[in-house]
């Protein structure tokens, strides 16, 4: 089947040739992802996490420190090296390139300055900057995803970028040939109807893009943006469906999908506003909705398991990413041979309430019971809500800053049972959640002025995308 893209929708979804001048696409300022623009702060009420109004970053949301803190915690971990002109940093990759004694490895860091090319093959503790796209202004790259076998980088363009907002601004994903880490180039850009987080799919073959909050066009009753699927077979073409996906998430209301990941058997996973939900793209299904065997496509996906969260253990429906350990990958969380392979999601609830205690956690769900359909078939008023396992927040945890108010939970990264979690202003921490009924921290790392995005295993280190440090790269010294 392809793509079908109508003349109401056309003039948002176009199969961008080359990108327009510098000096036209770069053109405006975007605020870095603490604030919220002039005025914002103090009037926004208490909230559940992103897409809440139409703020700078609406659930990136960061409130102004009650006052300026010095003091920082490190146990567990030493920081062995690092990049400061990264500030600014939201996500990073790592790609390979050649074999044997020729192979180097490359560490991408996007955010808001655009792209940057780090060489980590001669000493992984100091990258060096080989290369560099310039988008001053770009927003938001979070969690960047690309395809190592063709060495392309797609970088997702929030509404917000350059200086837009979400309920007019334009949103849409850059097609980077990282063939050349020296000579990064655009092959093209394409809109898109969604632009917060963009991951990979079958291959890398489709797109997936999702968020943030709505745009003045869609429907009144949305809550935020689903899922687009874009075509990417001939990346010098995208090719974007009119028809979005993952909606309905929350309790039959289409609201904000915020990101996606693959687990290693290929189910694809859509967090945001009403829990988490799984997607078989690819090969033959059991249809628990249509009630038959079909064949699932990236663009027309059968629904696998999850659900939402259950509201006793959390603080918010907002759930901003997840992981779920199977396959070649059961063994990197908790003991699959009591806990079943592929049973349990660890996910990232973002939410920013008031006081840290209310913020957002890390929550260990089960997916006992969610197989037939039931996270689909959730209404206000017969709510399904898969079971919490374990919970874990950094509020009056060792090691945390207690004058912070900003303590959600963000991304998170897992290997041989620890799992490696950034949480903003209180930093980055390692929780043991072999037992997931009750997480353990065993190391932590808060420098005073933190901003914890995004951790990474890579090798025998930690590398942390830090927005207002650049890169931290760490060495757990807990084992």
């Amino acid at each position: 089947m392809a793509p079908r893209t109508s003349v109401s929708v056309r003039r948002l979804i176009q199969a961008g040739g080359a990108v327009a001048t510098a000096a036209a696409l770069l053109a405006g300022t975007a605020w870095a992802c603490p604030p919220e623009p002039p005025g914002a702060q103090g009037t926004r009420a208490a909230s559940e996490g992103e897409g809440t109004g139409g703020g700078r970053h609406s659930g990136h949301y960061h409130r102004a420190p009650a006052a300026a803190t010095e003091s920082e915690a490190i146990k567990g971990v030493r920081r062995v090296g690092g990049v400061s002109d990264a500030k600014g940093a939201i996500s990073l990759m790592f790609i390979d390139y050649g074999h044997g004694r020729h192979k180097r490895t490359i560490m991408y860091a996007t955010g808001e300055f655009g792209l940057k090319a780090y060489d980590v093959s001669a000493d992984p503790r100091a990258p060096k900057l080989v290369g560099q796209l310039n988008m001053p202004g770009m927003w938001e790259t979070e969690d960047t995803d690309f395809d190592p076998e063709r060495k392309i980088i797609y970088l997702s363009r929030d509404p917000r970028a350059f200086g837009g907002d979400t309920k007019t601004g334009e949103s849409g994903i850059y097609v980077v040939d990282a063939s050349k880490p020296e000579s990064l180039r655009h092959i093209t850009y394409v809109k898109v109807p969604a632009g917060h987080t963009t991951t990979c799919v079958n291959d890398c073959r489709y797109l997936w893009t999702g968020g943030p909050a709505k745009a003045d066009w869609m429907p009144a009753d949305w809550g935020g943006r689903p899922v687009w699927v874009t075509d990417v077979r001939d990346p010098a073409k995208p090719k974007v469906y009119e028809k979005p996906i993952d909606t309905g998430r929350n309790d039959g209301k289409t609201d904000y999908t915020h990101d996606i990941q693959v687990d290693s058997d290929g189910v694809a996973w859509a967090s945001g506003r009403g829990g988490v939900r799984g997607y078989h793209t690819s090969g033959r299904h059991y249809d628990p909705l249509e009630k038959r065997w079909r064949r699932a496509t990236a663009y027309d996906p059968v629904p696998f398991a999850g659900g939402g969260l259950d509201e006793a253990t959390t603080n918010s429906a907002f759930m901003h990413n997840s992981y779920r350990a199977t396959g070649r990958t059961r063994n990197q969380a908790a003991d699959p041979r009591r806990w079943g392979n592929g049973k349990l999601l660890y996910v990232t609830e973002e939410t920013f309430n008031d006081g840290c205690a209310n913020d957002g956690l890390l929550v260990i769900a089960s997916l006992e019971g969610s197989y037939r359909g039931e996270g689909w078939r959730s209404t206000p008023q017969d709510p399904f809500r898969l079971r919490t396992v374990g919970t874990w927040g950094v509020a009056g945890k060792e090691g945390s800053d207690p004058k912070s108010l900003d303590c959600s939970a963000h991304y998170l990264d897992v290997r041989d049972g620890i799992v490696v979690q950034s949480f903003y202003a209180q930093g980055t921490r390692f929780l043991d959640v072999r037992d997931p009924t009750n997480p353990k921290q065993v190391a932590y790392y808060r420098p005073a002025d933190a901003s914890s995005w995004q951790p990474y295993w890579h090798g025998k280190y930690v590398y942390v995308a830090d927005n207002t440090r650049g890169v931290d790269v760490l060495e757990p010294t807990f084992r």
